[in-house]
């Protein structure tokens, strides 16, 4: 064991390591790079994170650069959670702390999972509404801040999120909060890490005021540091928002206070297959006024693949030699809208198939939901890459989108069979890529650059439902002014003036060193 792990071990309670086996399990994630780090440290509390950062803050300060990377679940897919230095594991920070079932508040550790919170919270019928993965962690979830499926009803975890706690880089701890201008001034007086904080970031939003406010305006945006119109305003200030999709780079997420929702009772579920986009996108506009916990249209070919695996889906996917499947799921005043829905049928040309939940389908709808993790893991050869994955594209801009998709693939010579969510307008693209062959490396970069141009024509971000990490930071630097490079460089050196947290992701993403990393074996974790 080297010398800094077995300090960090006499320092904490929780354990460092830095044997090969324990490091090659954190240097891949679902992303397509890998990257070992040289070390791993599982600290048990926030004290622990406190001693840590301090220890490499003051490594810093004498010239010895250790950066330092936070990891959550490992399910990231940009390779933000990937790095050269120190990582730091939330998974032992796991706890419930504190519940409050009469004003549907929860403390939790960053580390404790979706599913986690979700299974203690349902006992007095409540929830955090959030359709990710369910071993995404709370602290990963605001750090990437994705656009899940139910976001187009009830928002993304931003809505759900009351306060957080955050360890600074220097070692120091902050409990965000809402703060009257007065009360920013009275704080950025005191000679502590967060008066620093504020006095800078104060003086910051004043000098761009007028930039602030019009990014303030794109609230599908989530390169650099967007939030930064949540965070500050004229007559008050929250730190909270930034640590919204800022992977790490600012500080160490430790715990985080939740408000829940009531459980729905009960859900239906409708899946309908159209050959047509233009009678889809009907269909959808139809639907999207009556708030369905889910919207979400699929590329035909996804639905094949799964039928392919072995899934029973019950609907005709031979009928179409192109088409789409669309699939809603309702959490309220079911009959009426499940009614609404079997009228539709009539209005609809004939090869249109609706398929409206009853207790005899139930079983094919439950196969149904699971048929994009079949097409994206029952790949003959290859690996379905995640390089432009959660996508902003407006609703009224989709249908040409799709039009430039089928240039894109005669030209790439690649199937882009795409799907995401209507109600939320972010989508996903997960071609399949032989990563062994010597040409790999070239067409990926090829695709993720053409799909990047055809998304911004269209009025979309590559990084509007996810940030952009190392991987969609190759392109998406590149649609920033130079003012807003400028403002976000700020906000990164106020928070982090060594450049230790996450130096490699975000603005701070050096191509060739992505490049470089990019894995030419299929060894990447499996997407469940």
């Amino acid at each position: 064991m080297g010398k800094i792990a077995r300090y960090l071990n006499q320092l904490t309670i929780g354990n460092t390591f830095d044997s090969p086996e324990i490091l090659e399990m954190y240097s891949t994630d679902r992303s397509i790079l890998k990257i070992k780090p040289k070390a791993v440290s599982l600290p048990e509390s926030t004290e622990d994170v406190r001693k840590l950062m301090r220890f490499i803050n003051q490594l810093s300060s004498k010239g010895i650069k250790l950066p330092v990377t936070v990891w959550g679940s490992g399910l990231d897919e940009t390779g933000a959670g990937l790095s050269n230095g120190l990582i730091i594991s939330m998974e032992k920070m796991n706890k419930l702390l504190e519940a409050d079932k009469r004003e549907r508040l929860v403390r939790v550790q960053a580390g404790i999972t979706l599913k986690e919170v979700n299974t203690a919270l349902s006992i007095n019928g409540l929830t955090i509404p959030i359709g990710g993965h369910d071993n995404d962690t709370i602290g990963s979830l605001i750090s990437n801040c994705p656009s899940d499926v139910y976001a187009g009803k009830h928002g993304s975890i931003t809505h759900f999120v009351e306060r957080i706690e955050v360890v600074l880089p220097t070692g120091d701890a902050i409990q965000t909060d809402y703060l009257s201008s007065r009360n920013v001034e009275r704080i950025a007086q005191e000679k502590t890490a967060e008066g620093s904080v504020y006095k800078k970031l104060n003086s910051l939003y004043k000098k761009n005021e007028k930039l602030i406010d019009e990014i303030r305006k794109n609230k599908n945006e989530t390169r650099g540091y967007a939030k930064i119109g949540m965070a500050c305003r004229k007559k008050s200030f929250d730190l909270m928002p930034l640590f919204f999709g800022a992977q790490g780079t600012l500080g160490v997420i430790t715990e985080v206070i939740l408000r829940a929702v009531p459980i729905a009772s009960k859900t239906g579920r409708v899946v309908a297959v159209f050959e047509k986009f233009e009678t889809a996108k009907k269909f959808m506009d139809a639907l999207k006024p009556n708030q369905p916990l889910e919207l979400n249209i699929f590329d035909l070919k996804v639905a094949r693949a799964a039928e392919e695996a072995g899934k029973k889906l019950g609907i005709n996917t031979s009928k179409f030699e192109d088409g789409f499947v669309v699939f809603v799921k309702f959490d309220k005043h079911l009959n009426a809208r499940l009614n609404k829905v079997s009228n539709m049928k009539k209005n609809m040309p004939r090869n249109v198939q609706i398929i409206v939940e009853s207790v005899k389908n139930q079983n094919m709808l439950n196969e149904f939901e699971n048929s994009l993790i079949s097409y994206l893991n029952q790949v003959k050869t290859g690996e379905r890459v995640p390089l432009a994955t959660d996508f902003y594209l407006p609703s009224e801009k989709l249908g040409q989108f799709l039009e430039d998709l089928k240039v894109l693939e005669k030209s790439l010579k690649l199937d882009l069979a795409l799907y995401g969510s209507y109600s939320s307008e972010c989508y996903s693209l997960r071609p399949r890529f032989d990563v062994d062959d010597e040409k790999f490396l070239k067409r990926a970069v090829a695709f993720l650059r053409a799909t990047n141009f055809i998304i911004n024509r269209e009025g979309g971000s590559i990084s509007g439902g996810a940030p952009e990490g190392r991987v969609k930071a190759l392109v998406s630097n590149l649609n920033l002014s130079e003012e807003e490079i400028k403002l976000y460089n700020a906000v990164k050196e106020i928070f982090d003036p060594q450049g230790i947290m996450n130096p490699g992701i975000k603005l701070g993403a050096d191509p060739r060193f992505t490049l470089t990393h990019i894995r030419t074996t299929g060894s990447g974790k499996t997407v469940l």
